[in-house]
């Protein structure tokens, strides 16, 4: 029997989704809703009484004191039930109902959870199928229901929407067809350049010709065309994202020939620092470093841009239970211990005639990557506790979603491999359509049909099931029941078995793998993305033992395979060969790319912006802007407290209300040794010159570290390139400059990189128009820190302590903020000084440890005026600076450049004033000056080079002016 559950807020509580939905109405141009209110719907099959139904309703779904349900058996149109259960005066003439479920195969984890209280209460459900049913009152036409629909309420790539009608549950439509077996071949051999790329384009598989002639060849060889998992095993290993053919290729950059970009830059410094805690570096899912006598720390921060652009809540949300799954598979396996993200959007204010087709608004996009993201990391007890935002015109087509996590990892649980004769569990969640051709659709550029052409490579999470998979595989761990282990990720069973039996080969039975549905071809369980799934290798010996763990968590376990040592990659389908390829072919028959780089200094218009007596509105301007405002509303979504370790968080000061540098976590609660987390990223000065841009990103990530009291001692990186189409030279030639930047500073600061990820052909195409993202590089830092107690904040402490600036303060204002408001990019792009930028870090880092600094705050967006500000409305009280005792540069003469540039190795400190001489001997060596102190007052005062005041606010404007942007 199917029962239809509908359960609704009581009319005398407000409905906050729908007063929530109400004002993004109002916001698409649509001012005739009067009202909208949501109501859940759950159909439930099962053999269930009417007193086990209202059991399920009243103790499961429904909060008894605002909520109330309705049951109705069988399909129905008539909403009249729901009219006299909510209690409204509804008029015939002006309700609407929008019902919104999600399509066939697209992962809803409310429905597994639904099951799962049902059986909890005693009882059984066969299946649950959940749904939306908007009622929205007002005059509104058909074309506004659609709109409100298309544009609000739904993401037609994942969900089906039923204007004035039930969705069609019930309907035959939904029912899968067995799937019937039939090898299919695709007939290469005699194929030319434009019939191969056309076999490529069609299968989504992004293989260019050169590509294709290699594959032609290799079959050729073989006396026989490839069946079409063959040829899509390769395509998914041969990708970009999974291959990173960009980076390994060979350049001829302005007459430098450069054979493999990432081994001559990133790899190489780490190569020459040769660190000795560095423990694993770029072979694994996750780079290591040492922590303490028992453990290490993995770090891997990915991107999921493309899924985000097309299903922004999925996409974000794979993409942090993909990062959670690196740490997870990294040696044999780290305990996930807390998440970053940094987001890249289009301006949340675009108005609609600006969207270009097929995109989906900025803040539509916004929104659905925080709670993504949110959901994620809080369902399965991970602190996000740190991150960053960023907003550009250009993200618009092609927003950027990086996500990481850190994860804890045993001394001797580090290294891994597979053996002969090891079988292949796969474990975690079924394999159905969701994610195909995830790896190679993320290798494209983006176009108004994507969301039509690459719907099928956008997933949904399910972190409890994740979490399920988590908890079973630390037990296996612990009792070495397995020898090597890897996330099912990009080319999912395709790229995982493939890397894992890349030495020794492997046979896979394909009709083993667990299905969320009937009718899925063997070459569609091969590439499914489908998530929260793992491969692990584990001794026959050990079958049954690892089966029982993980089916009493209630997690799929099934043995699908074994490691041969043949070096072949065999398929099977019901005892058929379905494909047969030489390991060697798929990972190193890949034709290396040689291309073009080209790079030139641009030059932009220089501003000549009038001196002025006040430039209060200005500081509160830049305070305002949308990379410089408060990011609150996000940041109190996530969970920082889960875990128990978290020392240091987002959010700081007396209304824990202030920006923080970084965050600090301790991994092991019996003691007070801790990792610190941090982020730089600047893509303004990538359009001066994306080498200052790399090296600005490096200093900022490593002087968060230190202005939260770390050190260098012990600090590690990570980057995470995010490009346009690098076929244009010019495109190409910044990605080098970038890199070399990369390496020089890394160099400098002795902070080796230990992993990576990039992402390119991030571009959206529109008819004849591309919009290519700003060249972005994200820098993350993870450092050891002996001692958490040493930890200081950003906020100001008390009346009467001093103010330095310790750095020097340059004429930079190049891609500064203070530019940007003003509508100039200019050319003088902070750049580090490496004569003294890590002397400066040191000294600071030692007084900082040695007791003399009471609260500190790195100068980045907005320079000394904007962190100084956030100091003081943090800590809630006023300050007052004097711009003629900054040390800057000859030439740096107007108040303006000092109030606001951006130069690097510049940190903004609170100093006892008994602490005084001893803090100034501390630091000697590096420029600093006494600027000022810190009032018992509400007042943020500076005064100009030649005395007069040129800023004097009170601290509620200047704090209003920085939270109230991003106040949705």
């Amino acid at each position: 029997m199917e029962t239809r559950i509908e359960v609704f807020t009581k009319e005398n509580f407000p409905d906050a989704i729908g007063n929530e939905i109400v004002s993004e109405v109002v916001h698409i141009g649509i001012t005739s809703v009067d009202e909208i209110r949501m109501v859940q719907v759950y159909l439930v099959e099962g053999d269930l009484s009417r007193g086990e139904i209202r059991k399920i309703c009243s103790e499961l779904l429904i909060d008894g004191l605002t909520q109330d349900y309705i049951c109705i058996d069988g399909p129905s149109d008539d909403i009249q039930a729901e009219k006299v259960k909510i209690g409204r005066k509804w008029s015939s003439n002006n309700i609407h109902t929008i019902e919104i479920t999600r399509k066939r195969g697209v992962m809803d984890p409310v429905e597994s959870t639904v099951i799962k209280g049902i059986k909890d209460l005693g009882l059984s459900a066969r299946s649950v199928k959940t749904a939306k049913r908007f009622l929205i009152t007002g005059q509104l036409t058909t074309d506004q229901l659609e709109t409100i629909a298309n544009k609000v309420l739904a993401n037609k790539i994942i969900e089906d929407v039923f204007i004035g009608k039930d969705n069609l549950f019930y309907e035959d439509k939904n029912k899968t067809v067995d799937y019937v077996f039939k090898k299919q071949t695709l007939a290469i051999l005699d194929a030319d350049d434009e019939q191969l790329l056309a076999i490529s384009e069609k299968g989504q598989m992004y293989l260019t010709v050169t590509e294709m002639k290699a594959v032609q060849k290799h079959f050729a060889k073989l006396g026989r065309n490839p069946t079409d998992v063959e040829l899509e095993t390769i395509a998914q290993t041969w990708s970009e994202h999974c291959m990173h053919k960009t980076f390994k290729g060979i350049i001829d950059y302005n007459g430098e020939y450069i054979d493999d970009l990432l081994a001559n830059t990133i790899v190489k410094a780490t190569s020459e620092l040769n660190k000795p805690w560095c423990v694993s570096v770029f072979k694994d899912n996750a780079g290591i470093i040492e922590f303490d006598e028992n453990y290490n720390i993995c770090f891997k921060v990915e991107t999921h841009n493309h899924p985000s652009a097309i299903e922004p809540y999925g996409g974000a949300n794979t993409g942090i239970g993909g990062v959670i799954r690196d740490t997870l598979g990294t040696g044999l396996g780290a305990k996930p211990i807390l998440n970053t993200d940094v987001f890249c959007f289009g301006p949340l204010d675009m108005l609609h005639g600006n969207i270009p087709e097929g995109v989906l608004h900025p803040k539509r996009v916004f929104k659905g990557v925080v709670s993504g993201v949110r959901d994620y990391g809080n369902r399965m007890g991970i602190p996000t506790s740190n991150g960053a935002i960023f907003f550009d015109e250009r993200y618009t087509g092609n927003p950027l979603v990086y996500c990481g996590n850190a994860g804890l990892i045993a001394k001797d649980k580090c290294e891994k491999e597979s053996y002969k004769g090891d079988l292949i569990l796969l474990v975690g969640g079924r394999t159905g359509r969701d994610g195909i051709h995830g790896a190679t659709f993320s290798s494209v550029e983006l176009t108004h049909q994507s969301e039509v052409v690459s719907g099928g490579a956008v997933q949904i999470g399910d972190p409890i099931m994740e979490r399920k998979v988590a908890d079973a595989l630390l037990i296996a761990l612990d009792r070495g029941l397995y020898n090597n282990i890897t996330d099912c990720g990009a080319g999912g069973l395709s790229s995982a078995v493939g890397e894992m039996g890349e030495s020794l080969g492997a046979v896979v039975d394909l009709e083993k793998v667990p299905l969320k549905y009937e009718g899925l071809s063997y070459s569609e369980i091969w590439i499914s993305e489908a998530q929260e799934r793992m491969v692990l290798s584990v001794p026959p010996e050990n079958r049954e033992e690892i089966r029982d763990i993980f089916e009493r968590e209630e997690v799929d376990a099934t043995f699908i395979g074994e490691f041969t040592g043949d070096r072949r990659l065999h398929l099977r389908y019901k005892g058929e060969t379905v494909a047969d390829i030489e390991m060697a072919f798929l990972h190193d028959g890949l034709p290396r790319i040689t291309r073009k780089a080209t790079w030139h200094l641009p030059s932009h218009k220089e501003p000549e912006l009038k001196e002025k007596t006040d430039y209060g509105e200005d500081l509160k301007r830049i305070l305002s802007s949308w990379n410089v405002c408060s990011k609150e509303w996000v940041i109190r979504q996530y969970d920082h407290e889960v875990q128990g370790g978290s020392v240091l968080k987002p959010l700081l000061g007396v209304d824990n209300e202030g920006p923080g540098d970084a965050c600090i976590v301790r991994p092991v609660l019996d003691s007070n040794k801790g990792i610190i987390v941090s982020n730089g990223m600047n893509p303004k000065y990538g359009e001066i010159d994306p080498y200052h841009m790399a090296s600005s990103a490096i200093d900022e990530a490593l002087r968060q570290v230190v202005s939260v009291g770390g050190s260098l001692e012990k600090v590690a990186l990570l980057d995470n390139f995010s490009w346009g189409n690098t076929d244009k030279p010019e495109c190409l030639g910044g990605l080098v400059r970038a890199s070399k930047g990369c390496y020089d500073t890394a160099l400098h600061y002795e902070a080796p990189f230990i992993s990576g990820k990039d992402s390119l052909n991030n571009e959206f195409k529109a008819g004849d128009k591309t919009i290519a993202i700003p060249p972005t590089l994200l820098i993350s830092a993870i450092c050891v820190m002996p001692d958490v107690t040493r930890a200081i904040s950003m906020d100001v402490k008390s009346p009467g302590n001093l103010i330095y600036i310790v750095g020097m303060t340059k004429n930079e204002l190049g891609g500064s903020h203070y530019y940007f408001t003003h509508g100039f990019t200019g050319n003088s792009v902070p750049k580090v000084d490496t004569e003294i930028a890590k002397k400066t870090m040191d000294l600071l880092a030692n007084a900082t440890g040695n007791g003399l600094v009471r609260s500190c705050h790195d100068c980045s967006e907005g320079g000394l005026a904007v962190a100084a500000a956030e100091m003081s409305f943090a800590g809630g009280y006023g300050m007052e600076l004097d711009l003629s005792q900054v040390p800057f540069d000859t030439g740096t003469v107007r108040d303006d450049t000092v109030l606001f540039s951006e130069s690097n190795t510049r940190f903004i400190v609170e100093v006892q004033p008994e602490k005084q001489k001893e803090f100034e001997v501390a630091i000697k060596g590096a420029p600093y000056g006494c600027i000022g102190k810190v009032m018992d007052n509400d007042i943020f005062t500076i005064l100009s080079l030649s005395g007069e005041k040129v800023i004097s606010e009170k601290l509620s404007d200047l704090k209003e002016a920085w939270q109230v942007t991003l106040r949705l």
